[in-house]
């Protein structure tokens, strides 16, 4: 699975578990049948709150990790590896064309275009975020 696959899937699968049963989206086992970004969306015409969903995340976390502005807070909260390496692997993925040698300029990069990839697939934002 691509790492922003793997953003989607963690994302989406949180807020699913926070949904009464009955009301969940797809099996369980979709992710692996179908492309990330198809299995990772939630239920047809069912939005995700990404901030609720991350902001439940922290608070259970108490690392204080700030992952409204760093992707690597980002990517430690959910779980997934925030290294350079994975950090430049993720900026190919979402078309980066700057030089991932500058990890600041990639990383505000990175967040801002993880924001706007995640509204595309059915994630809901604050309007300042």
């Amino acid at each position: 699975m691509s790492i922003f696959g793997s953003i989607l899937s963690s994302i989406f699968h949180h807020a699913n578990a926070a949904t009464p049963v009955g009301t969940a989206g797809a099996p369980a086992n979709a992710a692996t049948a179908a492309p990330a970004t198809a299995a990772a969306s939630p239920a047809a015409g069912t939005p995700v709150n990404v901030d609720a969903v991350l902001t439940d995340l922290a608070t259970k976390n108490g690392q204080g990790l700030n992952w409204k502005e760093s992707i690597v807070d980002l990517l430690k909260l959910l779980g997934l590896d925030s290294s350079l390496d994975a950090r430049k692997k993720l900026a190919g993925e979402l078309g980066y064309t700057g030089d991932t040698n500058d990890s600041a300029a990639m990383n505000i990069w990175l967040i801002k275009e993880v924001r706007q990839k995640l509204a595309a697939n059915g994630g809901t934002l604050p309007a300042g975020l």
